[in-house]
């Protein structure tokens, strides 16, 4: 899919229109409703997930290669779907948020991505993403889950943890996962970093800084809600 295309600016818009109102939804409805609606969520991102495995596995493409949850963006998938069924488990909903906002979004961004619409992998790569990002709304801005004190250095070392089990992954395959080996072909931030093994680094380090921007964001939001007077019912 081209970078910008008409199919991609429809689904950058889609994910930003879906995240805005579901949270805004899920803070309106309050709870029980607002957790039916991470449940229904759960289940289609779920459902997108294994559509995209059961689609490379008809077509007789998936491989130990490219198609192991390997990346980032698949963590965020599955542990989006574990959030939003268990949305007072304070990791998961501290691993979606700083997960779904850097790794997802920059995978919504600047996809990696062959096929296009309307092929099913155009659907389940943006489900996926998109869902995750939308969970992270939902669950962050919208059930106010709020990353607790000391979230992004938990949050950085799992990371990193994860990082070096895909670069096990890399060696055991050759494939080329969280892109350690080389960068995307269809370009992305990671073209401004240098060349290998320097953008891993940089990548390293600029995780950390959005990880602590959007500590910033949720502090913000956090001093909001305790400055909001009181109304009786769920803010």
């Amino acid at each position: 899919m081209a970078l910008f295309s008409p199919e991609h600016i429809a689904a950058i818009v889609a994910t930003a229109l879906g995240a805005v109102l579901i949270a805004a939804a899920a803070r309106r409805l309050g709870e029980p409703p607002a957790t039916l609606l991470a449940r229904a969520l759960a289940i289609a991102i779920l459902a997108g997930f294994l559509a995209e495995q059961a689609t490379y596995i008809a077509r007789g493409t998936w491989s130990v290669r490219v198609n192991l949850p390997l990346q980032l963006s698949d963590a965020v998938t599955l542990v989006a779907v574990a959030a939003l069924w268990r949305p007072r488990a304070g990791l998961l909903t501290e691993l979606v948020y700083f997960w779904a906002f850097s790794a997802s979004l920059q995978a919504v961004l600047t996809p990696d991505l062959p096929d296009t619409y309307p092929d099913v992998l155009y659907f389940t790569y943006f489900v996926t993403h998109s869902g995750a990002i939308i969970a992270a709304g939902l669950l962050v801005f919208g059930l106010r889950r709020l990353p607790r004190p000391w979230a992004v250095w938990r949050v950085y070392g799992l990371t990193v943890a994860f990082a070096l089990l895909a670069a096990i992954g890399c060696l055991a395959t050759g494939g080329n996962y969280m892109f350690l080996r080389r960068k995307p072909s269809s370009g992305s931030i990671l073209d401004a970093l240098g060349p290998w093994p320097w953008y891993v680094l940089g990548a390293a380090l600029l995780a950390l800084a959005l990880l602590l921007v959007l500590e910033a964001i949720a502090r913000i939001v956090a001093r909001g809600d305790r400055s909001r007077p009181a109304t009786g019912g769920r803010a």
